[in-house]
């Protein structure tokens, strides 16, 4: 390769490392999973020094919050030479938590052998906060939904029961019968409405689950 390409070449990389560095919180390790290399950005999220990473396992920044058969899958996946990816909730030094979406690929030497991890990780929590809140609101549908249900139509069903009791009496005067026939409009309408509501509510928490799958 010429000389001038070589130059090329290396501000190209050099500038790639700079952009990677800024915005992408990067590690390495041996196949042992014990850390090798972490960038800035890495150290800023976690809080912890490079001298305190290195060395060290992943396992300075488990939340916890995982089963282990997640990493379980993960570090066979990568063993067998295959990109694993995921999301993982983290722990600062602080006791702090924090999401990233990881990406670990193997790394290889001339003879097809694994000899270390690259990690590249992106900060989610934005998105983890978005989703917390779609299912709390999804939550709370599920309330109004039962208090519809349960509080609502079945007094309903109670009234409209009742008033067709009154209106078979055929003896009833007439102020009683334009009373049923009052009840039974009212409690008809109020039934359709929460019909409409029940429809309404199950629809938005349809249209919501939607919004977090895109």
């Amino acid at each position: 390769m010429k000389e001038p390409l070589k130059k090329d070449l290396k501000r190209i990389l050099a500038a790639y490392q700079d952009a990677i560095n800024l915005n992408i919180i990067c590690s390495i390790t041996d196949v042992e999973g014990n850390i090798t290399y972490v960038n800035e950005k890495f150290c800023e999220k976690s809080q912890y020094s490079e001298e305190e990473l290195i060395g060290q396992n992943h396992r300075i920044i488990n939340s916890g919050f995982h089963p282990i058969t997640l990493f379980e899958t993960m570090w066979l996946t990568i063993k067998s030479g295959e990109i694993w990816q995921g999301e993982v909730k983290s722990k600062a030094k602080d006791g702090s938590f924090f999401w990233l979406h990881s990406v670990i690929i193997p790394i290889f030497d001339d003879d097809k052998n694994i000899t270390q991890f690259f990690s590249l990780r992106f900060p989610i929590d934005e998105k983890k906060k978005r989703e917390e809140e779609i299912q709390q609101q999804a939550k709370l549908m599920e309330e109004m939904l039962f208090m519809i249900s349960h509080k609502v139509r079945q007094p309903i069903a109670n009234i409209l029961g009742i008033a067709s009791l009154l209106d078979s009496q055929v003896n009833s005067p007439d102020e009683i019968i334009k009373m049923v026939g009052y009840i039974k409009e009212s409690t008809k309408s109020l039934d359709i409405f929460a019909k409409e509501l029940t429809s309404f509510i199950e629809e938005t928490k349809r249209q919501k689950y939607k919004d977090l799958a895109q």
